[in-house]
């Protein structure tokens, strides 16, 4: 299988299945000198690890991660640093259940990615999805931790937040938006008068077996402009592409996004005045913090939406890999909105893309 590294001088490339003995990292390109402990990566993982309330699957990893290399710290030294070379990250698979997955052997899950990846490489590994698990999803939250160390080394201010908005077909209130409230509820929801509205509906998807969508929104905060390229290393196809590429989801919004079709010229253009420091202040921000492909200085505001969990107990129609017309009911552990574990792998791979930008503009611009 090709295609496991994203990032050109900051590289990550991660490894390892569902059901395996453990799954991981190797980060490549991070510069020496910053302060990097186990503890700072267990931090994100924590936020995305299962079992952590009744609204995600219960499967019970603790989602320890373990620095193999890349780090040292000896008597004469405050704290442990980076030393530029390879980082490696392991987190062991403690509580994989592969008997759950007996039943389905042979049988494609409708909307999960069995299918393709049979058709693509002929082996089916069934336990829990193997490579294309979500599970996997841990060791880019533990690579966007190190990212997150890079660009605040480089940005003092620098700040990556994400917020569950909608969740099916209810969103938020977005003047009644409360960061601080997002880590006070279990579903990532931004808005204290939609969280008992939220829990009503997600415990009545829940309890028929069933699955629901959600959008994540993401700002970054504190970041210079000029980072990216105007062609073909434009900063927001680049982080459309690596939020596209977390699993299930199926959109993805820079700024206004689609909105902005329905705005008009004067509505869209993002007006500007002479700032403090002979910094200029954008009067609005419907670009998303982004034009040319290179950042403006104002925040970097992402969304992407994520498809129903495709693993639900109500009875499908499906074929299994003889050709044959087959019934499923998928069994296990799933969570029945992949969208509020979705919001720290969202952060992790925005910290990704924007450490890349930055390192590339440093090489170049100094």
């Amino acid at each position: 299988m090709s295609f496991n590294t994203f990032g050109q001088l900051f590289r990550v490339t991660t490894f390892g299945e569902s059901h395996g003995p453990a799954i991981g990292c190797v980060i490549d390109g991070c510069p020496p000198g910053i302060a990097l402990s186990e503890a700072d990566i267990q931090v994100d993982l924590d936020r995305r690890k299962p079992g952590g309330s009744k609204f995600v699957t219960q499967r019970r990893e603790a989602d320890r991660v373990r620095i193999l290399s890349g780090v040292f710290q000896d008597e004469r030294m405050d704290a442990q640093v980076t030393t530029g070379t390879p980082i490696a990250l392991l987190i062991e698979n403690t509580d994989h259940r592969s008997k759950d997955y007996g039943d389905i052997r042979d049988k494609f899950r409708p909307g999960h990615a069995d299918f393709a990846y049979f058709a693509k490489y002929g082996v089916r590994d069934y336990r829990g999805g193997g490579r294309s698990s979500a599970r996997e999803t841990a060791s880019r939250v533990a690579a966007g931790a190190v990212a997150k160390k890079v660009l605040t080394s480089l940005y003092q201010k620098f700040q990556v937040r994400g917020a569950m908005v909608q969740l099916g077909v209810h969103g938020i209130d977005r003047k009644k938006w409360q960061w601080g409230e997002v880590a006070n509820n279990p579903l990532a929801c931004p808005d204290p008068s939609a969280v008992a509205k939220w829990t009503e509906y997600l415990e009545t998807i829940r309890k028929k077996g069933s699955s629901v969508g959600a959008v994540v929104e993401l700002a970054a905060t504190g970041l210079p402009a000029g980072l990216g390229a105007p062609l073909y290393g434009k900063l927001d196809a680049d982080i459309a592409a690596a939020l596209m590429g977390i699993n299930a989801v199926k959109a993805v919004e820079i700024g206004e996004g689609f909105a902005a079709a329905a705005l008009s010229g004067e509505e869209n253009a993002d007006e500007m005045r002479q700032g403090r420091k002979g910094q200029p202040k954008f009067l609005s921000n419907h670009a998303g913090g982004i034009l040319g492909g290179i950042s403006t200085g104002q925040d970097i505001v992402a969304r992407f939406a994520v498809k129903p969990t495709s693993s639900i107990l109500i009875p499908r129609r499906t074929i299994d890999i003889s050709g044959h017309d087959a019934d499923i009911t998928t069994k296990g552990r799933h969570d029945p909105c992949v969208g509020i574990r979705a919001v720290p792998v969202g952060e992790a791979m925005l910290a990704l893309v924007l450490a890349d930008h930055a390192l590339r503009h440093r090489g170049q611009c100094g």
